[in-house]
């Protein structure tokens, strides 16, 4: 991956400003809408089922998080979901813990079957997302992103979608060819909701080049991977590297993208 088509796709995201529309965790709303506004998107947090198709044929793209689910908001991401499908609106799923419980799997299947254009997930989610039983810890993480690396191919191809895989080594794959990105910062993991965040930044990427979902993929995890080491060097431990974080994805310009 060279740097000219990242930087492309943030100048591109910059020129659009995709209305992001994101049904996510009540944990990650806050945190998810500041890192969009900062990236140069605009975010939107609607989950009420009367008005989500609306909204989704409204908007650039979707992002869909299972993080804190239930009943009514599962019935309401399927309806967007469905929405997006129809409208030819592309989405991504981030399915949080999903090896943790029999609901969350049944949910995840459900929203396969939807075919959402990016699927981002952390390895361990990954492998359960394919069928490998692997059900991890939560939300956390318990394997490498390499671990995850044939899984997240034969998951890209059967679902014709790009699979994101989160960790030290990032890897974006549509199932044929694979994309590694490095960088971050060892605080990352510890401030919760950055993960989610960074599906609502692939969306919003996705959304502003619908037609190049690799690079726009790619570019979201390189804006987090250049961001996340910048704001390490500033912060003295995670409640300073928040808003650093934040900073340093507002600082971003197609001009210091370091090539990756």
């Amino acid at each position: 991956m060279t740097i000219a088509p990242l930087g492309q796709h943030l100048t591109h995201l910059h020129q659009v400003t995709p209305l992001t529309h994101c049904i996510t965790n009540y944990v990650a709303m806050n945190s998810s809408a500041n890192i969009l506004l900062a990236l140069g998107a605009s975010p939107a947090m609607l989950h009420a089922e009367q008005e989500v198709a609306e909204f989704v044929r409204l908007s650039a793209a979707l992002s869909v998080n299972i993080g804190t689910i239930s009943a009514p908001w599962a019935h309401s991401i399927q309806i967007a979901a469905r929405a997006a499908q129809a409208s030819g609106t592309p989405w991504v799923l981030d399915p949080v813990a999903v090896g943790a419980t029999a609901y969350r799997q049944q949910l995840c299947a459900e929203l396969l079957a939807l075919k959402p254009a990016v699927i981002r997930g952390n390895a361990s989610e990954i492998l359960s997302l394919n069928g490998i039983a692997n059900p991890g810890r939560g939300a956390d993480s318990t394997v490498s992103s390499e671990d995850a690396h044939t899984a997240a191919r034969q998951l890209a191809r059967q679902q014709g979608c790009i699979v994101g895989v989160s960790g030290e080594t990032d890897i974006i794959t549509d199932g044929h060819q694979s994309l590694r990105l490095y960088g971050g910062h060892a605080l990352m993991p510890r401030v919760t909701t950055l993960g989610c965040g960074l599906s609502a930044a692939v969306a919003a990427f996705v959304g502003a080049d619908p037609t190049s979902p690799v690079t726009a993929t790619a570019a979201a995890f390189g804006c987090f991977a250049l961001a996340g080491e910048r704001a390490g060097q500033m912060a003295s431990g995670p409640g300073s590297f928040t808003p650093a974080f934040l900073d340093a994805l507002y600082q971003l310009t197609p001009r210091i993208w370091t090539p990756v």
